[in-house]
């Protein structure tokens, strides 16, 4: 959200970067000016056009009376976007210097370069100016290359470098003793395919900005838009929000503090800590470890605009992310397959992710031990939602949630090569002896659905009966 306090920060940027620029503005401003501006931070990744505010250090805001009345404004918004052929939003801020109006540009999609009456606005220092060849070629050839090894920056100094991504957790979370000279810790980076020296300086891939950027939007709003979203609910439902956080750090740098966040912020499972005397958190860390790392290394990262997003409400958490899986969801305890293997990679490195295949295992597994629901894993037209949910009684859990563990439970024993039975089910549930019958029917319903199978190579007797999964 842009507000007087974002405004503030802005004024004391050392420069005006790719994505910020400011113009003084006081009367008016030339529309057919905007809208270059416009097209040349879209090309640049997005970024804000500040008008009332003067460009030259200390700044000062001095505001502005251009488009002035709410009228002028709307007509605006949809000159460019008739113009330009995307949304940009416009916030009006009352500074009590003037009045501040912010135009908030979106970032071009992937391998497309933006114009303006056959012009392909790019900005070099404060100046706009037409592309270079050289750089419409990069961009057009972005469809052919892996979105990793994009820049995120080009022509950086050893300096920005440094000053741009985190080096010193880098060298943490490998356990290596950090580099005595500069040259060294960019021969590293550079040897793990985060940055690349060229003639003019050095490039510093979407990969490092990704996982290491200090501030991800100092490289870009594109990258920005790539943080993680943290949203708390009072209730179950969306009506009243208590917290809302957007991260600006790289997931490696910041995965950690997402974690405890994101747990501390949990209520209370109270069955328990009924059981073992102690304050317990609803949510398992490890579960929501997992979860977390899941999201971010598997998500679409050519999906514009779209960001991993974790929302808890008072009865579950449902941490979702940009993209439709590459396996169906039945088999995300068994199988595994990533789209995005140098961010896995480089993250299992690190050690936030867990080797192949070992994530949800421990998720399903986690769940069992606090006794909590199946989590549920859910495909939609552009997302991936798995929902981790608060503790329920037996009773309290519906047909699809109890065949919905039975098949979780099943497909866990089979991967740590045991099999399921009445006995091993119960014990999930926390049923003793006298709940065969009720634990028998589950087990039928989960089969009737066509998700487990008998082992009759086990035994032919109800009683002493094993089940597979139906892919075994």
């Amino acid at each position: 959200m842009i507000n007087l306090e974002t405004l503030e920060k802005w004024l004391v940027t050392p420069t005006e970067t790719e994505q910020l620029e400011f113009k003084e503005a006081k009367q008016q401003y030339d529309s057919t000016k905007l809208r270059e501006y416009c097209i040349a931070l879209a090309n640049e990744g997005g970024g804000y056009l500040v008008l009332g505010v003067t460009d030259k250090r200390p700044r000062q805001v001095v505001g502005s009376q251009a488009w002035s009345t709410v009228e002028s404004l709307n007509k605006l918004k949809a000159g460019i976007f008739q113009d330009l052929r995307f949304r940009v939003d416009i916030t009006e801020l009352q500074h009590p210097n003037g009045r501040v109006l912010v135009f908030k540009v979106p970032p071009r999609p992937t391998g497309q370069a933006l114009e303006y009456k056959g012009i392909h606005w790019m900005r070099v220092g404060e100046e706009l100016r037409p592309m270079t060849v050289d750089r419409l070629k990069q961009i057009f050839a972005e469809d052919q290359q892996d979105w990793f090894f994009q820049p995120a920056r080009l022509d950086a100094s050893p300096d920005d470098v440094i000053a741009l991504l985190d080096t010193q957790t880098y060298f943490e979370l490998l356990k290596v003793p950090y580099p005595t000279t500069r040259e060294a810790v960019l021969e590293r980076l550079q040897s793990q395919d985060l940055i690349k020296q060229t003639t003019q300086g050095w490039t510093i891939t979407n990969l490092a900005a990704i996982v290491l950027a200090k501030k991800l939007d100092a490289f870009s709003l594109a990258l920005a838009r790539k943080a993680p979203r943290v949203v708390l609910y009072e209730g179950s439902n969306k009506l009243q929000t208590r917290d809302d956080k957007m991260g600006n750090r790289g997931y490696a740098v910041s995965f950690e503090k997402l974690v405890s966040f994101v747990h501390s912020a949990a209520p209370q499972n109270r069955f328990i800590e009924e059981a073992v005397r102690q304050e317990v958190k609803m949510f398992p860390i490890q579960a929501l470890r997992e979860l977390i790392a899941n999201a971010l290394v598997h998500q679409d990262f050519l999906a514009t605009g779209a960001s991993v997003m974790i929302e808890m409400y008072s009865d579950r958490i449902e941490i979702s992310n940009p993209g439709i899986p590459p396996i169906p969801v039945d088999r995300f305890i068994d199988e595994y397959r990533s789209r995005n293997e140098q961010l896995a990679d480089l993250m299992r490195r690190f050690g936030i992710c867990e080797e192949k295949g070992s994530g949800i295992d421990k998720v399903v597994s986690a769940a069992e031990v606090y006794q909590l629901p199946a989590p549920d894993f859910r495909v939609g037209e552009t997302r991936t939602t798995t929902v981790l949910f608060a503790y329920q009684t037996f009773d309290d859990m519906s047909k699809s949630d109890r065949i919905r563990a039975c098949y979780q439970h099943c497909c866990l024993l089979y991967v740590s090569n045991r099999q399921m039975s009445n006995q091993t089910l119960r014990e999930r549930f926390g049923f003793d002896e006298s709940k065969n019958v009720l634990v028998s029917q589950v087990i039928s319903a989960t089969k009737e659905s066509g998700l487990i199978k008998p082992d009759y190579s086990a035994s032919n007797s109800t009683r002493y009966a094993r089940y597979l999964p139906f892919w075994a």
